[in-house]
């Protein structure tokens, strides 16, 4: 149980009053919450079994267009129903919104026969049970950076986002006293979050200015995806409430800091030991991590869609940017696209540094999942970690634009095999077409650069 509500505990806040709104949602393509909200008497009589929506929710882009070409749905099918099946294990208070509660669901086909493959959330299970039939279980934690801007969505949409300017003025990196500009959005946040039984560790002004990092503990792999989307939806939330947007793109302007999603996970053994530590070896390095490690790095490539799925994800690799641009490991070394944390202790992880702002964590984390088995079963040997600056090395590079990872990931038999082909096609054409919506839009830098001097 990842909540903090059992039903029958909702039963009696639906009765006094206390909660009278119930958000039940999916997680979409995008990482996003799509759904419906309830009166709480009526989620509590009946609707606490099912639901339903559209299977247009798994067929769209950022801007909830009916994009042609996926199998799964179409305007030639009638857009029919998906079911959602609300998994009342993840019920919790909604603590940054007044007598709200919320719910996570699983997406099924509309007579609840089975689960939907391509939803991110079916996938990252799928992954989870191949681990624990090996005897292991995911232990991950993810980063979410973002950045506050001084007006709100709606100012910023009215002005076509325009002279953006961030709610701090200059880099406020571990700063406390320049984080309290923040903390009107910041303190409604994590107390919001905490209060819907979110494991908040903390937050801080990251490097640049009217950036923030919140932090949230580890836990089992479904439950640190789960924490992530509702952690970034409520960010959202809490930022229109104080009348600021509140940005996860990763990079909105070429001279600012990007923003990133770290991601760290590790294994555990059924019995709750650390299955990448050993006591003794180099770096404390099972042979179980090792493999991992070699499976992250082969296959780099074929996941990076899962972990940089727009044209602007690609901005963020630049040269002296924190962000990577090699296929690397690092021993604590933050130039590196994959660097050990914790060597030599029990608490031993990688952190992959690639995802940025916009990932969907389901997505990333099944990925992620995926390569390190496959590394596992081919018990795939890792190069010897990379030290100094990464950035000068001779290693391969992360695919530089979405053009390139679509590639890799359609050709990979290693994902087709872990996901099915059906998930594959579906994610290489969603995909492709956010490629193609950018290559048809003519922009402002183009215009500046040309429009007199060409």
């Amino acid at each position: 149980m990842t909540g903090n509500l059992t039903l029958d505990e909702l039963k009696g806040l639906a009765a006094s009053g206390e909660i009278d709104t119930v958000m039940a949602f999916m997680v979409d393509m995008q990482g996003r919450l799509q759904g419906k909200r309830f009166v709480a008497q009526h989620f509590v009589d009946s609707a606490w079994n099912e639901t339903h929506c559209c299977n247009y929710l798994l067929a769209t882009d950022l801007e909830m267009w009916t994009v042609d070409g996926y199998a799964s749905t179409s305007w030639r099918a009638g857009y029919g129903d998906y079911m959602l099946k609300p998994d009342l294990s993840t019920l919790r208070r909604a603590g940054w919104l007044d007598r709200t509660a919320m719910v996570l669901c699983d997406v099924l086909d509309h007579h609840g026969h089975g689960p939907i493959a391509h939803s991110p959330r079916a996938m990252l299970q799928a992954q989870v049970a191949r681990l624990a039939a090996m005897g292991y279980g995911a232990i991950a934690a993810t980063e979410l950076e973002f950045f506050i801007f001084k007006k709100s969505f709606e100012e910023l949409h009215a002005e076509r986002y325009r002279d953006l300017a961030p709610l701090a003025d200059y880099n406020a990196d571990y700063s406390l006293l320049l984080g309290t500009k923040d903390e009107p959005v910041m303190h409604a946040l994590r107390q919001g979050l905490y209060a819907s039984g979110i494991p908040v560790e903390g937050s801080k002004g990251e490097a640049e200015a009217g950036q923030e990092e919140l932090n949230l503990r580890y836990g089992p792999a479904l439950a640190c995806a789960e924490y992530h989307s509702i952690a970034k939806h409520a960010a959202k939330d809490v930022g229109h409430l104080k009348g600021h947007a509140v940005s996860f793109l990763p990079k909105w302007h070429h001279k600012r800091v990007g923003s990133a999603s770290h991601v760290h996970q590790s294994l555990w053994t059924t019995d709750g030991k650390p299955a990448f530590y050993e006591p003794g070896a180099e770096l404390g390095l099972s042979q179980t991590a090792r493999h991992y490690l070699g499976g992250l790095l082969a296959y780099a490539s074929d996941i990076t869609v899962f972990l940089a799925p727009y044209v602007n994800s690609y901005k963020r690799f630049q040269i002296g940017s924190f962000a990577p641009t090699r296929k690397v490991w690092s021993v604590d070394n933050r130039t590196a696209a994959f660097r050990l944390v914790g060597d030599n202790s029990p608490g031993i992880r990688f952190e992959c540094r690639v995802p940025g702002s916009d990932v969907n964590p389901y997505l990333a984390i099944a990925a992620m999942l995926a390569a390190g088995i496959a590394g596992i079963e081919e018990k795939i040997e890792p190069p010897a970690p990379s030290s100094g600056d990464a950035y000068e090395g001779k290693a391969e590079h992360i695919p530089t634009n979405l053009r390139d990872a679509t590639e890799a990931l359609k050709g990979s038999k290693m994902l087709r095999a872990a996901f099915g082909d059906a998930v594959v096609d579906h994610y290489v054409h969603a995909a492709a077409w956010e490629q193609e919506a950018f290559d048809r839009v003519v922009t402002d830098w183009e215009i500046a650069r040309g429009f007199e001097r060409a």
